[in-house]
């Protein structure tokens, strides 16, 4: 089986190398900018059979320059949600994805491309359906008028597709190898540092009708979600969008505390309550940022019903279980 995985050196691409690896898959052609040199170590271990720049890649798959390849995993995009370039952003997430998608289904290559919770944007039901899709910026909405796109041309349900191409909506992902995230990284491993700096971590005050720490979201580990992309790998008959979560929505607090007390443990310090964290200043809550307000979700969880509709019975990870197991990852990793 020949792959391409574009995005292949950032968070999600990278672990879906290493899943693939897992099976002994390796006919692996990673396309990314490598302008940031350090995300290279996504990579380093992991087998690749050639590595293709994200701004030559398009054209020569378009022509066809590397034979017949079996699926497209396309992870590639600006993830950033506060860039404020339009062009920038529609450019990378959607012109290109165009492209891709059209010379895919002309090649009989399978797609499956990543999409994002944040269409939903103010929406407080995630199902996918049009009439919940409210995007809170460009990125949002980037990601939105492609899934549009293909409805136009497939069919709502894709079903005009000649290969698969299955869209996932990841919720909130966390997990190894998103070290070159920066500021985009998850609040768990924020969080990491912030302990290990600190000895304390820091999330929202309050905020939306939300107490301290108290704002919502669908956090998903990225083992759930490789396993997730490879069942469609594994099943080409099914194409459409999907979201990718744990179907069960939890609170900030719930990761500050399992960060905390998983930290404390490699320390054979006592576990504490949430209110003892808190009142021992381990929890330092913050003021919540102007200029996120009226652009910020505070509560997501994912409908599932489309993915168990489509057979996938993935059991997913509660944060407890997910963010214990990156704690500990993180902790065995080069400073």
């Amino acid at each position: 089986m020949k792959i391409v995985v574009t995005g292949a050196a950032g968070f999600i691409g990278s672990n879906l190398i290493k899943g693939l690896n897992a099976r002994g898959i390796d006919d692996i052609i990673a396309v990314d900018d490598l302008t940031e040199g350090d995300k290279f170590r996504n990579l380093a271990d992991l087998q690749i059979s050639d590595y293709v720049d994200a701004d030559d890649f398009y054209d020569l798959f378009g022509d066809r320059a590397f034979g017949h390849i079996d699926a497209v995993f396309h992870e590639g995009a600006c993830s950033d949600t506060m860039e404020l370039d339009g062009k920038y952003m529609m450019d990378n997430n959607y012109t290109l994805s165009c492209e891709l998608f059209h010379a895919c289904q002309e090649q009989n290559t399978r797609l499956l491309y990543a999409s994002s919770a944040a269409t939903y944007g103010g929406s407080d039901t995630f199902s996918e359906a049009p009439q919940h899709e409210k995007p809170l910026n460009v990125y949002g909405y980037s990601k939105l008028l492609f899934d549009q796109r293909l409805r136009r041309e497939l069919g709502a349900r894709f079903e005009k597709t000649k290969s698969q191409v299955a869209g996932f909506r990841y919720f909130n992902v966390y997990g190894p190898r998103e070290q070159h995230k920066g500021r985009m990284a998850s609040v768990a491993f924020h969080q990491y540092n912030q302990f290990m700096a600190e000895g304390k971590v820091k999330l929202f005050g309050e905020y939306g009708g939300y107490q301290p720490g108290g704002q919502m979201r669908d956090f998903v580990f990225i083992d759930d979600v490789v396993a997730v992309n490879l069942w469609f790998l594994d099943n080409p008959s099914q194409s459409g969008i999907f979201n990718l979560g744990t179907g069960q929505a939890q609170p900030f607090n719930d990761v500050a505390i399992t960060v905390v007390n998983t930290l404390r443990n490699a320390q054979n310090a006592a576990p504490l309550s949430l209110e003892e964290a808190a009142y021992g200043s381990l929890i330092d809550y913050v003021d919540f940022p102007p200029a996120l307000v009226g652009k910020y979700q505070s509560y997501t969880q994912a409908d599932l019903s489309a993915l168990r509709a489509a057979g996938c019975q993935h059991v997913f990870a509660d944060v407890q279980t997910g963010v214990a197991s990156y704690m500990k990852w993180l902790a065995t990793q080069p400073k």
